[in-house]
């Protein structure tokens, strides 16, 4: 390899040019054409049309998309399904980037207002209209969320927040060895927009690692009659704190349980705003479903 290094046979006049885009840092070259300039064979052309399984660098897909190569991380993120690693090099097919960048035509400007959203848009579009804004601009403010959505502040803030968390724990699923942050720059997310949402990016990745615990719970309150859920109880986020409410059925002795990720299992009062009141087995954040059990009869007795 260090002879290969130093030889670079790759620089010949003859040799057959790299595939890679101009400016690539790691060269990357045909390997029928390498194969037929080594057997001192005529060196074949190369396919003279585009096809939607080409597979593209950062820089091709970037122009591809209209975009700079410095903004492509802000969409490479929603082709992660469709990545290639060649030679040690991402690429994406054809395909993918041009539906990217139709989908990206059919949306709303970052600057502008949804068509037909009102001065408030109703609060269960907030998330979707923001992640919008959010494709079109990584970088968008929540000052410019709040002019094109024409939504408080404090909303717009807490959407992008929300959006950008979520993205964050989706990424650092398939992408073990990042950290949040790391998570955050391969989006195109600025550093300083985005300290709450790496944070809250833990939170979440948190509470799915506990959903499948909290449905063996739920299972075995509901096999024993102390409840009617079906499924696990859905996970909210209390700061950086996660938590979980199972209501319990009317001959259950209390009328809720309250999950919380640092003390364990708390009884609550209501079922409709269940509220973490006193403990049940202190000292442990997951018992047993047995164990939890035994306390409620306790309880009962």
């Amino acid at each position: 390899m260090r002879r290969y290094q130093e030889l670079k046979p790759y620089k010949a006049e003859e040799f057959p040019a790299p595939v890679s885009s101009d400016g690539a840092k790691t060269l990357l070259f045909d390997g029928d054409q390498v194969d037929a300039y080594l057997a001192g064979d005529p060196v074949p052309a190369l396919p003279g049309t585009d096809h939607d399984e080409d597979l593209l660098d950062r820089r091709e897909c970037a122009a591809l998309a209209g975009v700079r190569p410095e903004s492509w991380n802000g969409y490479r993120a929603r082709l992660a399904e469709h990545l290639a690693v060649v030679g040690g090099v991402e690429h994406w097919p054809r395909g993918a980037v041009l539906a990217l960048r139709r989908a990206q035509a059919s949306r709303p400007a970052a600057g502008g207002r949804p068509k037909r959203a009102g001065d408030q848009v109703p609060r269960d579009q907030v998330l979707d209209l923001t992640a919008q804004l959010l494709d079109a601009d990584p970088a968008i403010s929540a000052a410019r969320v709040t002019s094109a959505l024409g939504v408080h502040r404090d909303t717009a803030q807490r959407a992008l927040t929300t959006v950008r968390a979520e993205r964050i724990a989706d990424h650092l699923t398939t992408h073990r060895g990042l950290t949040p942050e790391q998570a955050a720059a391969e989006f195109g997310y600025p550093a300083g927009q985005v300290r709450t949402a790496t944070r809250q990016a833990l939170t979440i990745l948190r509470g799915r690692a506990a959903a499948p615990y909290l449905a063996a719970v739920t299972d075995a309150l509901r096999t024993a009659g102390l409840t009617e859920s079906t499924t696990a109880p859905a996970v909210q986020y209390d700061g950086d704190t996660v938590r979980a409410a199972v209501p319990l059925s009317a001959g259950a002795p209390v009328a809720a349980l309250v999950w919380d990720e640092e003390t364990g299992w708390h009884t609550a009062d209501s079922r409709r705003h269940p509220a973490p009141r006193t403990p049940l087995l202190e000292g442990h954040t997951h018992p047993d479903p047995a164990a939890l059990l035994d306390a409620l009869t306790a309880l009962a007795n």
